[in-house]
């Protein structure tokens, strides 16, 4: 395996950045093979694009794309995206930067990306699961992903999730200007496009916890986006 590159879009993360860049460079020189880290901040108020840069003149296999202000979650990917294919990139991996998801499920999913194009690390397949939770938030989530397979027609139990593994051909063959969504409908839009042309996708049971340290991101318009979204992609299509 060659050329995997783990894009972490950051707003905000100076608590958490070094520690899971760390983290994710250990697992990283675990699988071998060419490697690279792209963090891609919004111009973080709170010094993280700073931090982003440090670590990158501390390590080769890191760099920083920096944008001009917080501009979405989908947007920040999409820049990512593109700048992983243009550097080489055979696989890309999407994850937070907050430790909801664990850098040692890296190997797994860049495995199952032997079998599959696109693989998602699921909450809601069986192994898989969330933690620190409270029951409010399981039934959103739980909800939301239901409604979200039901809508679309798609045999994909964690639509919503942010932990993927994405083989270049996907995202190459993608008309990735289709993708409107800002926040993490993101998520969802991109799987659906990506079944909608015929690629193979495998969930993988990961454990989702909560954010180490920092404020979350999720915010009452992109829980509706979502809600919106979802239809009108099924429209769309």
């Amino acid at each position: 395996m060659s050329g995997a590159w783990v894009v972490l879009p950051t707003y905000n993360e100076a608590e958490n950045l070094a520690a899971i860049a760390e983290r994710v460079l250990a697992q990283l020189a675990a699988i071998g093979g060419d490697h690279r880290i792209l963090i891609v901040d919004d111009n973080s108020p709170d010094g993280t694009g700073e931090i982003a840069d440090r670590l990158a003149a501390e390590h080769p296999e890191i760099e920083v794309l920096h944008r001009p202000g917080k501009g979405g979650l989908g947007p920040a990917y999409l820049a990512g995206f593109a700048r992983a294919l243009e550097g080489g990139a055979d696989l890309i991996i999407e994850m937070d930067a907050d430790f909801s998801h664990d850098p040692a499920d890296i190997p797994r999913l860049v495995a199952a990306s032997e079998r599959a194009d696109l693989v998602l690390g699921s909450r809601y397949v069986k192994g898989g699961g969330v933690a620190e939770w409270g029951l409010l938030r399981r039934l959103v989530s739980r909800v939301g992903s239901a409604y979200a397979r039901l809508i679309l027609r798609v045999p994909v139990h964690d639509l919503t999730g942010g932990y993927k593994c994405i083989r270049r051909a996907v995202l190459e063959r993608l008309d990735l200007d289709r993708v409107h969504a800002n926040g993490y409908a993101f998520q969802i839009e991109l799987t659906y496009h990506a079944l909608q042309a015929g690629f193979s996708v495998e969930e993988v049971p990961i454990i989702f916890r909560n954010r180490r340290k920092g404020a979350s991101k999720m915010t009452p318009d992109i829980a509706l986006e979502a809600v919106w979204m979802v239809p009108s992609l099924r429209f769309r299509s």
